[in-house]
């Protein structure tokens, strides 16, 4: 059966150009890639909002104390970068120290009034 389905396949693509055949290649690529793609557009991890607050300024510490409160109160999917600069714009300060007491566990009613129930992206 499966010899019977490779002939089929050897054939219909022999009839194709080098041109053809570059270009059934990449749909295919894309066939395969884009469920990734979406996948990777639509979610994140801990690590990955860390790695954001780590670019920020924040250092390793503060980034994962914050994180965890992103991630107990729901908020980790808005994305860590966001929910900081969100509540600094708020509160009209920097989004370093806002981010720093955050992390220690102030502000944060002002980050679920925010953005609780409000889509990102």
């Amino acid at each position: 059966m499966k010899t019977d389905q490779f002939e089929k396949r050897k054939l219909e693509l022999s009839c194709l150009t080098d041109e053809e055949l570059n270009r059934k290649f990449w749909e295919l690529s894309e066939k395969i890639v884009d469920p990734l793609v979406k996948l990777a557009y639509e979610n994140t991890s801990p690590s990955i909002e860390r790695s954001v607050l780590l670019r920020m300024g924040f250092n390793s510490l503060e980034a994962k104390g914050f994180v965890d409160k992103c991630f107990e109160r729901g908020l980790l999917g808005k994305g860590a970068g966001h929910v900081v600069l969100k509540v600094s714009e708020a509160l009209k300060r920097d989004y370093l120290a806002i981010g720093r007491e955050m992390a220690e566990g102030k502000h944060w009613e002002i980050a679920e009034k925010l953005l609780k129930g409000v889509n990102v992206g």
